[in-house]
């Protein structure tokens, strides 16, 4: 786990003059990898690498360069993840190709994959990745980010190169060499205010964007970024006729769960596990112990009844039989540790879940360098309850729609807060205008009131309308999995876990989001995934063996934040400071966000999740566009081998 940062020129001449501002680009995500730090500089391009060791930890130090007999040295490169098969894959090549390899590590198999299979080997590729390829002979780079989108890949075009980075901050350090503009996006805070994170393929930044998952991508020197999708997720329903087919369906989940953490357990450093209450983290966790009987598991909480997991957490861990570590986090610490969260994450999430987890990534980098988690599961065994949302409005499908459109009018007029208000509303809309992944943060009607220029035409259909068209036909559960696939996954869930463990240079796993696992997840009947009583059924039978009887059957939490009272209480000055201070006039109603505040305080609504949203927004635009909020970014001071 690393952080990269390439850059391609349209001359040799402008490569060797960018060289020293790449060098001094990589310091600033320095976290990602504190191991080692080198530049690399050939032909058209400039590559430069903060490593985080896990596998092969004396050797493949990069940039890394790797050629036939006939041509030693043709490429180089930077790779961001792990390939969890690179065993498998290295015999392979050896055993058809007979190709040679200098390293023991994954790195190595990437390029000598490329120049034998070319770019369809992406394809073979299982585990979670962002990459860059030299290939000083056809003078062309090539590169792909993982299916899921585990890893990031941001991208600056401009008159003086194309940049490539594991953090947008360090694009924004070469904007001068590049050549490009800082301007904030107002479509992309529309969004972002609308969904609370900023969908793939933007970034707030304009002339910033991202590589999106399950993409590979080839440019040449001076030329035009070339993408194509290789990973498209499709769900087709396998038939479950007997309780024998049923047996066999939980039977292949087991088997590639144990297969798939298996492989995730491959390192050379101390592997742990993060552990909430939850089926998910707790079946990772008891799959790792079989391979590490020392396993050490983590968990966060609040010292607010109906906020913490940690008991449920060291029941699981006790059953189970592994060393576990808590870590309590109080409203001061969320509020002194936020502006320094934010620089870490280069855009808003305004996931509050996502503070506990800084801090017990912290915790955990103390005692191992990489930790499993459950990510991904919710997504591809139909986990979310909001899931089972089309059992509770099929009486509203029988309406005609005439009178369908008669009740979203009768919802407008309801006031807020009112029960049923939201019900009858999502009951008179179809599932593409009602439903755009788990997070709905502010309404249209809600956000003219708010920003200075909203866009009518920015919409969440933006972001959710690709994946509707490819899922017609399906189901509406399996059409609202394929939609938070591409949407509150990768915006969200996989933002937050990569950005905030990296910031402590420890490196995330996510055992769930395998191809092999996708592979048999995508066959699960409607049936087997969503039931009037429960979600993620099929997997839930998978690990009754697996999981302890006190989590199986348990409605996770995660890591649940009380912002609703701290924002009446504790925290309500603190944000009413920051909304004051913000420089944010040109962008938002700062009189309405501060009505917010004051209805909030009061109890007359609950607007915790908006101003969530809104105070990590404000605090992003004081660290990157005023320049006024200066976090203390700590010194990596974690030892290099563990």
């Amino acid at each position: 786990m690393c952080g990269l940062l390439g850059l391609v020129c349209p001359t040799e001449e402008n490569a060797g003059k960018a060289t020293n501002a790449v060098a001094n680009a990589l310091p600033c995500q320095r976290h990602r990898g504190p191991d080692e730090s080198d530049t690399w500089h050939g032909g058209e391009v400039v590559f430069g690498f903060n490593r985080l060791s896990v596998i092969d930890v004396e050797h493949s130090h990069q940039p890394l360069s790797w050629g036939p007999p006939e041509s030693p040295g043709r490429y180089t490169i930077l790779f961001n993840g792990e390939i969890y098969n690179y065993l498998e894959l290295r015999a392979e090549l050896a055993e058809h190709h007979g190709a040679t390899f200098h390293t023991d590590g994954d790195s190595e198999t990437i390029i000598v994959a490329y120049h034998y299979l070319g770019s369809a080997m992406v394809e073979r590729l299982r585990g979670m990745f962002a990459f860059l390829v030299w290939d000083s002979q056809r003078h062309v780079v090539f590169g792909a980010r993982d299916p899921f989108g585990i890893k990031p890949l941001y991208y600056a075009s401009g008159p003086n190169g194309l940049a490539f980075a594991s953090e947008k901050k360090s694009l924004l350090h070469l904007a001068g060499t590049l050549g490009i503009s800082e301007e904030v996006d107002r479509r992309s805070l529309q969004h972002y205010l609308l969904l609370q994170y900023v969908p793939e393929p933007e970034s707030l930044h304009r002339s910033i964007r991202r590589v999106e998952s399950g993409t590979s991508f080839t440019v040449a020197p001076g030329g035009q970024l070339v993408t194509e999708r290789y990973f498209s997720p499709r769900f087709s329903a396998r038939e479950i006729n007997d309780e024998g087919q049923a047996e066999r369906l939980h039977e292949e989940i087991a088997d590639v769960m144990r297969d798939s953490v298996a492989k995730h357990m491959r390192a050379d450093v101390t592997v742990g596990a993060f552990l909430s209450g939850g089926i998910d983290s707790t079946a990772i966790a008891a799959l790792a112990k079989e391979h590490n009987p020392d396993l050490i598991t983590f968990t966060t909480g609040f010292e607010r009844q109906g906020y913490s997991e940690v008991d449920v957490a060291a029941e699981s861990a006790a059953a189970i039989g592994v060393k576990h570590v808590v870590r309590t986090v109080s409203a001061e610490e969320m509020m002194e540790s936020l502006p320094l969260i934010v620089w870490y994450l280069d855009d808003p999430v305004a996931d509050p879940a996502l503070v506990p987890l800084w801090f017990i990534a912290r915790e955990a980098r103390k005692h191992v360098k990489v930790v499993l988690s459950g990510e991904g599961s919710d997504e591809l065994f139909g986990g979310y309850s909001i899931y089972r949302e089309p059992l509770s409005l099929a009486p509203f499908e029988r309406v005609p729609g005439s009178l369908r459109k008669v009740m979203g009018r009768v919802s407008t007029a309801i006031p807020e807060g009112v029960r049923g208000k939201d019900l009858l509303r999502r009951g008179s809309l179809p599932l593409e205008e009602r439903y755009y992944g788990n997070a709905r943060i502010f309404r249209d009607d809600q956000l003219r009131e708010l920003l200075t220029h909203f866009d009518p035409h920015v919409s969440h259909t933006d972001v959710t309308a690709a994946a509707y068209r490819t899922s017609q036909g399906w189901d509406p559960v399996t059409r609202m999995q394929h939609v938070d696939l591409f949407t509150w996954l990768r915006g969200d869930i996989l933002v937050k876990a990569d950005k905030v463990t990296m910031a402590n240079s420890l490196e995330l796993r996510v055992p769930f989001l395998d191809n092999e696992v996708f592979r048999t997840a995508s066959t699960i009947p409607l049936e087997q995934k969503i039931t009037r009583d429960t979600t993620k059924y099929a997997l839930r039978q998978a690990l009754a063996k697996v999981v302890p009887g006190h989590v199986l059957n348990r409605r996770k939490l995660g890591f649940p934040v009380p912002i609703r009272h701290w924002l009446r209480d504790e925290m309500h000055d603190w944000a009413r400071t920051i909304i004051r201070e913000s420089q944010t006039e040109q962008l938002l109603d700062k009189k309405a966000v501060l009505q917010l505040l004051e209805e909030h305080r009061s109890g007359v609504l609950d607007h915790s999740r908006r101003l969530w949203a809104l105070l990590v927004f404000m605090i992003w635009h004081g660290i990157f566009v005023e320049n006024r909020l200066t976090p203390q970014i700590p010194e990596p001071h974690y030892p290099v081998k563990l």
